[in-house]
């Protein structure tokens, strides 16, 4: 009876953990500022770097500046690496461009494989459009070999039609759906799925290190699935 006992018990555990998300599971990650370094990022094949944020000045919203929050990177040599901006505002001025600009003519001549710029932006539904310009226009100015890549909300699947976020389309190399919010994994999740899956463009599933993530049967088969992105953070 006791042998039963345990045995039920060490398979509660396993269908605990089952929905657990183990970073030493994936292959890129976020790399976000106070979170100490993982040696699970040696091996990875995409990291996602925080260079800073940009935010509007609270005593004159006219004045945009750059936060610099550059995160260490550590030995991950057959990893790609995207420039991570966190904004929190989109009326950029032409000096914050400059610096972003910099940044990345620095990091390539690091030796680095730099994949391309992230802008990490929360665009609610009323606002898309803009964003939609302000990346279009973003798009224009970085270099022609410059990949960009975009966070989106979960609930943009069900905020937004997938044809107005599919405008981004030949203006953003990739949308990274986050599944989290803070430091949590969003409770209902799931059921925004089946609508992010109608996105046509490239997407990937951001989730949170520690955080519950069971994969939908359909989304391995979405030709325009490109993986995950986990956001680590300290245990």
């Amino acid at each position: 009876m006791k042998r039963i006992a345990c045995v039920a018990l060490l398979l509660a555990g396993r269908v605990a953990l089952a929905g657990t998300v183990d970073p030493a599971q994936y292959d890129a990650f976020w790399l976000w500022a106070g979170v100490k370094p993982q040696a699970v990022v040696r091996g990875a094949r995409a990291v996602y770097v925080l260079q800073g944020q940009i935010e509007a000045s609270p005593r004159d919203e006219s004045q945009v500046r750059v936060i610099a929050q550059g995160v260490a990177l550590p030995p991950a040599p057959n990893a790609h690496v995207w420039l991570v901006y966190r904004a929190h505002t989109l009326r950029w001025t032409p000096r914050v461009t400059q610096i972003m600009l910099a940044q990345l003519t620095r990091w390539r001549a690091s030796g680095r494989t730099i994949a391309g710029i992230q802008i990490d932006f929360d665009a609610r539904t009323r606002h898309l459009q803009d964003y939609v310009e302000f990346l279009r226009t973003l798009r224009e100015t970085l270099p022609a070999d410059c990949r960009l890549s975009i966070t989106g909300l979960l609930d943009w699947s069900s905020r937004i039609d997938a044809d107005q976020v599919n405008q981004l389309k030949g203006i953003v190399d990739e949308v990274v759906v986050q599944t989290y919010q803070g430091r949590s994994t969003i409770p209902d999740y799931a059921a925004y799925l089946p609508r992010v899956a109608r996105l046509q463009l490239p997407f990937r599933i951001g989730v949170i290190q520690g955080g519950e993530w069971e994969a939908p049967p359909y989304l391995a088969a979405n030709p325009w699935f490109r993986g995950y992105v986990v956001f680590l953070r300290n245990s």
